[in-house]
């Protein structure tokens, strides 16, 4: 069976039987371990209505001991029916307990001493964990996978095999990064278990415990979607996607099929538990995927070469979309991180044609999308009428601005004389570690003309003055006024950092219906002014 070719992923199954100490650096996402990964070079289907599979049967599916993926390995007590869904991950149907996982999860003393980082030494011993799983992730920014997790790591949640789930329930695995070796991450980032703000979780797998076999097509449920929302590839809505031409400079899209094909399962912030081999660790890095990935289906490649990225970034979109529907704030504005998550949901809900996850700002108007937080319309001491709302933005659910005690709240309506510490925080990020990461995807939702179901028009027109305002004489000034200096070519204006979405933006955006001046226009600005006044001291 072909699937079976999806068992192991030959990279994580090496580093699995790696010993505890561990020195040197390693790229998951490099040119040979893309040639060896059988995850992302499957045999391609393109299910539509015509060539649906037929529903599967319970006696179909093999009778198992274990099912492996990505390195980690699940034993039952006793064999059960098993199959894999659309995008590869495991389902088990169920009622099953689940007696071994390999990596075997080490608690407490179990953890030799060298592996020690520091938080887990601010931890008592019986608080301590790697390789560690959870049935049932919460939908809040708490975790216990790893006892080196920064902020988001609850000890209470830590639980031990065997584990037994019944139909509804998700198991998220995980492997712990190992003491000295350095990950690089998604287009950016090196990342050392200890060091900094780095996550200690290297990789993850979902099992899914199911009633009845799904169809071959199924979509994986949402991780935190106890109802178990099926969808099917056969009903993806593939006309809306744009076939606008590629340039010379298209990434290959088997790095983006990588960056997507394992769960994005990160319920934080800050990439303090997000795994390495699964999914950016910045918010930068995170819109970034997120845009290009979307870019690359808006183009005139085949739909076989595409299906495959389209079907896990749908997948990407779906487990984002369960945590909101479960009850997740959403990701605020806080410098770059909370960028990248609102596309995928909002694509998966266009090609699936569900509404609420395709207009999910108005579905859940409370819930934070960094891209939205941080523009607002505004007068802009810069002459525009479309500001970056600042390095905390505007809080979605208060309209209140976000100062965080640093000033960081909306500035630019301020010329750069009167800034202070907090606004050149401000404008630093959003020259470093936003905008550059926002023009893939608003162009990319502009080819599919989804601006109404994104609902926030600001973003559309401030990553236009982005990329179309002549910032020279502005970068003169604010060094003039403060000694920042923001010459410096991946810090200007006009520009993102990957030539594809630069060649793409110039090729397809003007030729778009949309005005490319609208950030030049006056607009409806009370929302911007209330902020300013109500903002958080």
């Amino acid at each position: 069976m072909w699937k079976d070719l999806w068992i192991l992923s030959l990279s994580a199954a090496v580093v699995a039987a790696m010993p505890a100490s561990v020195r040197g650096q390693a790229d998951p996402y490099d040119a040979k371990a893309l040639a060896t990964d059988q995850t992302i070079h499957r045999p391609v289907v393109v299910y539509s209505q015509d060539n649906a599979p037929p529903a599967s049967k319970l006696e179909d599916l093999s009778l198992r001991e274990s099912v492996s993926q990505y390195g980690i390995t699940w034993t039952f007590e006793q064999p059960a029916r098993a199959g894999q869904f659309v995008n590869g991950d495991w389902y088990v149907v169920g009622p099953v307990t689940i007696k071994v996982i390999d990596p075997r999860p080490l608690y407490g003393g179990e953890i030799p001493q060298d592996q020690l980082d520091h938080m887990d030494k601010e931890r008592p011993e019986a608080q301590r964990v790697r390789h560690g799983f959870m049935v049932n992730p919460p939908t809040q920014m708490k975790v216990a996978y790893d006892s080196g997790v920064r902020n988001w790591f609850d000890p209470s949640l830590i639980q031990k095999l065997p584990a037994a789930i019944k139909p509804g329930d998700s198991l998220v695995s995980t492997i712990s990064m190992p003491k000295g070796l350095v990950l690089n991450a998604q287009l950016r980032n090196k990342i050392e278990r200890g060091v900094e703000d780095s996550s200690p979780i290297r990789t993850a797998a979902v099992l899914t415990c199911v009633s009845k076999p799904p169809p071959p097509d199924a979509f994986r449920p949402a991780f935190c979607d106890r109802q178990q929302r099926i969808y099917l590839a056969r009903n993806l809505r593939r006309d809306r996607l744009p076939t606008a031409i590629a340039p010379k400079s298209i990434p290959h899209i088997d790095q983006y099929v990588r960056f997507t094909q394992r769960p994005w399962v990160g319920t934080g912030f800050f990439g303090f538990e997000e795994p390495v081999e699964n999914m950016p660790q910045y918010g930068l890095e995170y819109g970034r995927v997120a845009g290009i990935s979307a870019l690359i289906l808006c183009t005139n490649l085949k739909p076989e070469q595409k299906e495959l990225l389209l079907v896990n970034y749908v997948q990407v979109g779906i487990d984002l979309g369960g945590m909101i529907r479960a009850g997740h704030p959403g990701w605020t504005g806080w410098g770059g991180h909370g960028s990248g998550r609102k596309l995928p949901i909002v694509f998966a809900g266009i090609l699936l044609g569900d509404d609420e996850l395709a207009g999910i700002h108005g579905s859940y108007p409370k819930v934070s999308f960094g891209e939205d937080e941080q523009t607002a319309y505004g007068d802009c001491w810069t002459g525009a009428k479309v500001v970056f709302a600042g390095h905390s933005g505007i809080d979605t659910a208060t309209g209140e601005g976000r100062s965080r005690g640093n000033g960081w709240g909306p500035y630019e309506h301020t010329p750069p004389s009167e800034w202070k510490d907090g606004q050149n925080t401000s404008e630093s990020y959003r020259r470093c570690c936003t905008s550059v990461g926002w023009a893939a995807q608003a162009l990319a939702l502009r080819l599919m003309h989804a601006e109404k179901a994104w609902d926030h028009d600001a973003f559309f027109d401030y990553v236009d003055r982005w990329m179309y305002e002549d910032d020279a004489a502005f970068v003169k000034t604010i060094k003039e006024a403060t000694g920042r200096d923001h010459d410096k070519e991946w810090s200007r204006q006009g520009q993102a950092w990957d030539a594809f979405v630069n060649e793409m933006w110039a090729k397809h955006r003007p030729a778009l219906p949309a005005p490319t001046d609208g950030w030049k226009r006056q607009h409806d600005d009370a929302y911007y002014r209330t902020a300013i006044t109500r903002s958080q001291k």
